[in-house]
């Protein structure tokens, strides 16, 4: 892993020791066994939605009633706050966890701007490979135009594309700088950009963070503290769309869009600055202008 990288010092041990209340054993085996169906029907929907880009309606309604029965399954409640705008937007929102990918689906389907390794997930990542997600290599800076070229070719098609410009996953109770490479697929492809609060609550409201994927945690971990949570409820929040016009520029963007997003978080935003030995500054100062 490069030192460069966006980092967060969220860990499992120190962020995720409190789970919150938990299901009995009976209902979190029940869960587990919805969610195996719920993999296994996922492989029906991409076998069922392969080459169908000529009905988007159709296959974007099958995403979503797939998605949302994986949260039902799972025990997750999904609230929306405002609206996702129509048509092509960037949309951009904190990260915590795998199940933000999710989220959106459930919502409004579209590309996602995710890491690589995504593709390895069961069932999440073909999913997401055939939605037309755009995959970026964050071990890579000197890619990091060319992955910035494809979201906007994505946006210029008229889809939404959901982008987390932490660039790392937060436990939810703070959050890193948005860094502003991200913004500039809106710039030149001339589409609005819409911050999204991502939060997890239990039912009483309280911030809870076992949904959290951060620092070392694996997928399967992270899986059962879902499923094993009682009353999780999963809140997306649309702030109004700002407009990329009259000379806007991606790190004014990137700070208004934190800017929309950080109060409504548990706590505010920390910025992350990952160390950077001396041999590897000027990799870094190279690729500054897309940070």
């Amino acid at each position: 892993m490069s030192s460069w990288l966006p980092t967060a010092p969220c860990t499992p041990e120190s962020c995720l020791a409190d789970p919150g209340p938990t299901v009995p054993a009976p209902l979190r085996l029940l869960r587990g066994i919805g969610c195996v169906g719920a993999l296994l029907t996922g492989i029906a929907v991409v076998v069922l939605t392969r080459g169908w880009d000529r009905a988007p309606r159709l296959r974007d309604g099958l995403l979503r009633f797939w998605t949302r029965s994986v949260l039902a399954g799972m025990g997750v409640r999904l609230r929306v706050v405002g609206s996702p705008a129509p048509g092509a937007v960037l949309r951009v929102a904190n990260h915590i966890s795998w199940l933000d990918i999710v989220l959106f689906t459930a919502v409004r389907p579209g590309p996602m701007l995710a890491k690589t390794e995504v593709r390895s997930w069961p069932v999440l990542g073909s999913l997401t490979g055939r939605g037309g997600t755009v995959f970026i290599d964050r071990e890579s800076l000197r890619q990091l135009p060319g992955t910035v070229g494809e979201m906007a070719v994505v946006l210029r098609s008229g889809r939404p594309v959901t982008a987390f410009p932490e660039g790392s996953t937060w436990c939810g109770a703070a959050g890193g700088r948005f860094r502003p490479a991200a913004f500039q697929a809106a710039i030149d492809a001339a589409v609005p950009v819409q911050p999204v609060t991502v939060r997890y609550r239990l039912a009483d409201g309280r911030l809870c963070t076992a949904p959290g994927y951060v620092g070392d945690d694996e997928l399967l971990p992270s899986i059962r503290r879902v499923l094993g949570t009682r009353g999780l409820v999963a809140e997306l929040t649309f702030h109004s769309p700002m407009p990329t016009d009259n000379g806007t520029d991606r790190r004014l963007l990137a700070r208004r869009a934190q800017a929309a997003i950080g109060p409504h978080l548990g706590a505010a935003h920390q910025v992350d600055r990952p160390h950077v030995p001396g041999r590897q500054r000027q990799q870094v100062a190279g690729a500054a202008a897309w940070r």
